[in-house]
C-alpha cells in the first residue's frame, strides 16, 4: 500500500493492528480514482475506509474547507467527527446538522475547518447564507447516500454539488447495492467496490414469523421478548408515535425499554442510545432512523413490529444483526389476516412461542448521570477514581463510561447503584461538587 507510513500512527491511535481488505481497496481507489462507489455492510468499517485516504488529500497548511461529507443523519455526522478526532490528524473538523445552533456553527465556520461534515438540509442552508467558501472543496463524500435520497434531500444535494466548482473527486458510500444514482452526482465510470457477502449473510441471518391472534400485536411482541432468554433486541416500528407507545406498553408490562426516533431532542436521542449501548435497557423501540449509521452494539435479535413498505429498508434493519461473522435472527410479527409485503417469503418458518411467560431479567446496569464533562476538565480516569475511592466500588462494578462536553454517563451494576449514590451524595470530584444521580 502506498503512503503506508502515514497510516501506521493513525491505526496505532485507534488501537487497530491492520486494515481489513475492504479498507485497503477503498484507500487505494479513493486516492487514485476520480469516482469511487463503495458498497459494504453496516459495521464493516466504512467510515475509516474513506477518512484514511482523505487524510492524504487535505493540505494542513490551507485555511479553507477542502472536503465535504454529506450524511443523512446527525448521529452519523457526529460518529464521523468522533472517528476523525480519534485519528489525531491535527486538522480541524466541523459538524453541521438540524437542531444544532446555527449561530454556533457560523462562528465555528469563521475559522474554516479542513473537513466539513453535515446533513444535506443544514449544509444547503450554510451555502445559501454563504457562511463558508466552497471554492476550495475538491473532495465530496456522500455517506449512506440512498438514505439521504429516501429522506427527500434530492434538491438540496443537487444544489450543494452544483455549488462546488473545483470538485475533482467523488466518493459514494452505501450498504446497499443496486441504488439508482441521479445525474446531478456527476458519477462517470466509477470504480465500484462491492463487499456485500450476499451468500454468507443469508446463511448467518435466519428469519422467523410470529403470528399474533389479535390485531393489536403488543401481546405477541411481549411473548416473543420473553422467549429471547433476556437477550437484547432492536424493535422496529414505522412511525414515531408507535415507537413511543410500544415502549410505554412494554415498560408497563415489566420489560425495561426505551424509544428512539427523529422527533426527539438531540440530548434525548443521545441519552436513549447511551442507555441501550451500556446495558441499562435491553430493548430499543425505534423507527428506521436506527437501521444504519448508529453506534450501537451488534444485535442477535431484530424484531419487525411493523414491516416497512420498501424492501431495502427491511434489508437495512436486518443489517443490524448477522453482521460480519456473527449470526442473528429477524422476527416478523403478523396478524393472521395482515397484508404481507411482496418481498416477504411465504415459506418462512412460523415460530411457536411458549404458553408460559417468564419476564426478561432486569438489565445488568443502571446509568448514573454526572453534571460535568470534558469542558469541566473531567475524564474517565477521574470518574473511575471518584467512584472507586468515595463510592468504594470494585473494578467489575463499572461498565461503559461516556464523557460528553458538559455531562458524563456511567454504567454501574444494578445491585450496588443505590449504595453508591448514598456514599457519594456530598462528595466532590477534583474539588468540585457535581450532580450525581440516576440518568432519566
Amino acid at each position: 500500500m502506498e503512503n503506508h507510513q502515514h497510516i501506521a500512527p493513525v491505526l496505532s491511535k485507534l488501537g487497530i493492528e491492520a486494515l481489513n481488505p475492504m479498507q485497503k481497496e477503498a484507500y487505494e481507489s479513493i486516492l487514485q480514482e476520480k469516482t469511487t462507489f463503495l458498497i459494504s455492510p453496516t459495521g464493516s468499517g466504512k467510515t475509516l475506509a474513506f477518512l484514511l485516504p482523505l487524510l492524504q488529500l487535505l493540505d494542513p497548511n490551507k485555511n479553507a474547507v477542502q472536503a465535504l461529507i454529506l450524511t443523512p443523519s446527525r448521529e452519523l455526522a457526529m460518529q464521523i467527527e468522533q472517528v476523525w478526532k480519534n485519528m489525531g490528524t491535527g486538522m480541524k473538523i466541523n459538524v453541521c446538522y438540524g437542531g444544532h445552533s446555527m449561530a454556533t456553527e457560523i462562528q465555528n465556520l469563521s475559522n474554516p475547518p479542513a473537513l466539513l461534515v453535515g446533513t444535506p438540509g443544514r449544509v444547503f442552508d450554510h451555502i445559501t447564507r454563504r457562511t463558508f467558501d466552497t471554492y476550495h472543496i475538491k473532495t465530496l463524500i456522500l455517506d449512506e447516500f440512498d438514505k439521504s435520497l429516501d429522506l427527500g434531500f434530492h434538491d438540496q444535494m443537487s444544489y450543494i454539488i452544483g455549488n462546488l466548482p473545483k470538485l475533482n473527486k467523488r466518493v459514494l458510500v452505501s450498504a446497499t447495492y443496486g441504488i439508482k444514482i441521479p445525474e446531478f452526482v456527476g458519477f462517470t465510470s466509477p470504480k465500484t467496490l462491492n463487499f456485500t457477502p450476499e451468500n454468507e449473510e443469508k446463511k448467518a441471518l435466519s428469519m422467523k414469523v410470529v403470528i399474533s391472534e389479535e390485531k393489536d400485536k403488543i401481546d405477541a411482541l411481549f411473548d416473543l421478548i420473553c422467549s429471547l432468554n433476556s437477550e437484547s433486541a432492536l424493535i422496529f416500528c414505522n412511525h414515531r408515535d408507535a415507537a413511543e407507545r410500544t415502549a410505554e406498553l412494554l415498560n408497563e408490562m415489566g420489560v425495561y425499554t426505551t424509544f428512539y426516533h427523529g422527533g426527539m431532542d438531540q440530548d434525548d436521542r443521545e441519552r436513549a442510545l447511551i442507555l441501550f449501548r451500556n446495558g441499562s435497557v435491553n430493548y430499543l423501540v425505534t423507527t428506521d432512523l436506527a437501521a444504519r449509521g448508529l453506534d450501537i452494539p451488534e444485535m442477535k435479535h431484530v424484531i419487525h413490529y411493523h414491516l416497512p413498505l420498501q424492501e431495502h429498508e427491511f434489508t437495512h434493519r436486518n443489517g443490524r444483526t448477522a453482521r460480519m461473522h456473527a449470526s442473528g435472527t429477524a422476527y416478523m410479527i403478523f396478524h393472521r389476516n395482515e397484508f404481507r409485503p411482496k418481498y416477504i417469503d411465504e415459506s418462512l418458518e412460523i415460530l411457536e412461542l411458549p404458553e408460559k411467560n417468564t419476564l426478561p431479567n432486569p438489565p445488568e446496569f443502571v446509568t448514573i448521570y454526572i453534571s460535568g464533562g470534558k469542558k469541566n476538565k473531567l475524564n474517565k480516569v477521574d470518574i473511575v477514581g471518584f467512584f472507586s475511592k468515595k463510592g468504594e466500588l470494585e473494578k467489575g462494578d463499572l461498565g461503559l463510561i461516556e464523557v460528553k462536553d458538559f455531562m458524563s454517563f456511567v454504567a454501574v451494576k444494578r445491585t450496588i447503584f443505590k449504595t453508591l449514590l448514598t456514599k457519594t451524595k456530598d462528595e466532590k470530584i477534583k474539588g468540585k461538587k457535581y450532580k450525581v444521580e440516576v440518568a432519566r
